[in-house]
């Protein structure tokens, strides 16, 4: 440990009094912290195509963690143990899309026929109802459409390039994903050993057991967060069954996969259920799942993710609310992901730095 440097004394003849001269001690470590902070966020930003894929690897090694080190007892090579782990949670992927699609092609011609019910109902709700728009606007205002589509060809030639060019870095991104997680799984403390040589001596051991400790509260986390998608993927589950909703089981899976994507996913969950429920029963029974999935969405975020993350990776439900605010905040959906096992990571290990400060009931952050 380092010895504290004794408090410095203000000058006898000078009137700073002695607690500015103690703030300002504190301000420029403070801002020598935040500088180093600001330079790291901005080397990871510069770098996110690699960094957001990196640590992506990172919470999926997390998530198969359990699953290689069963393979492990049973006495897999790491190799091996790697590649099972990654083809078990490709299987789970793929099964899950694949039940979806086999229920989809089953429902959809009942689906397609109540859809163009639908439509012609909406039609004449046009034409009769308050609005009084008949066919004569609706045909102008497709014309008006079609016009609109002609003249921005080019802009709109360039906005699908540029999404071809972001599907193209999504997949670039995904193999660099799943190649880390194969190395992470398979020789992942090795990698971490080679790291930690750069450590002064002294400090090995105890950055090992910190980074121990910091990487079973991640495993904690990410077991957590499975649970938290499966509640969600119930509960839209349940609206979808009460309601009597085609392919509800297709909405659990697709709810429990996306549910791991902050915001988007459970945007996206509800907006096929809803339009589900509006193509089935109408506009009624769509209001009705559009409340099922706000509430859905309420408890998740204001409940279950403060309560069971927080658990988890011992931190308090307030920190967790605010933390996942403050990363959405700054770097939207990658912020919203991340910040949880950043702060999950961080916190066990600083506690595991110095164990017997930070393992006492008065200093646990958690109560």
């Amino acid at each position: 440990m380092l010895t504290p440097r004794p408090r410095r004394q203000g000058n006898p003849g000078s009137r700073v009094p002695q607690g500015v001269v103690t703030a300002s001690d504190w301000a420029w470590r403070v801002l020598v912290i935040a500088g180093f902070v600001a330079l790291a966020w901005w080397l990871l930003t510069y770098f996110s195509a690699v960094s957001v894929p990196l640590a992506v690897a990172t919470l999926l090694t997390a998530l198969l963690t359990p699953l290689n080190r069963v393979l492990r007892r049973w006495k897999w090579p790491a190799p091996l143990a790697s590649i099972g782990c990654l083809l078990a949670m490709a299987l789970v992927v793929v099964g899950v899309f694949a039940a979806i699609g086999t229920q989809i092609a089953k429902e959809w011609p009942q689906l397609w026929d109540k859809a163009l019910a639908g439509f012609s109902t909406f039609l004449n709700w046009l034409a009769s109802g308050p609005l009084q728009i008949d066919q004569t606007q609706l045909n102008d205002y497709l014309n008006q459409f079609t016009a609109w589509v002609n003249s921005s060809r080019a802009d709109l030639a360039a906005a699908l390039a540029s999404a071809g060019v972001g599907v193209g870095h999504f997949f670039a991104g995904l193999a660099i994903a799943l190649i880390a997680s194969f190395f992470f799984l398979a020789s992942g403390r090795e990698i971490w050993a080679a790291l930690t040589r750069i450590v002064p001596a002294h400090y090995v051991v105890p950055t090992r057991r910190a980074a121990d400790r910091g990487w079973a509260s991640l495993v904690a986390y990410m077991r957590a967060q499975v649970l938290v998608a499966l509640v969600d993927a119930l509960g839209i589950l349940i609206g979808a069954l009460a309601l009597g909703l085609p392919m509800a089981w297709a909405l659990f899976a697709l709810t429990f996969v996306t549910a791991f994507i902050p915001v988007v996913g459970a945007v996206l969950a509800g907006t096929v259920a809803c339009a589900l429920a509006l193509v089935t029963y109408g506009p009624v029974s769509a209001l009705i799942m559009l409340a099922i999935t706000v509430l859905v969405m309420e408890m998740e975020g204001h409940f279950l993710q403060p309560i069971l993350l927080g658990r988890a990776v011992s931190l308090h439900p307030l920190a967790v609310l605010i933390g996942l605010a403050i990363g959405a905040t700054i770097a939207g959906i990658v912020g919203a992901l991340l910040v949880i096992p950043v702060l999950a990571f961080s916190v066990a290990f600083i506690r595991g730095l110095d164990p017997d400060r930070f393992d006492t009931p008065h200093a646990e952050l958690s109560k």
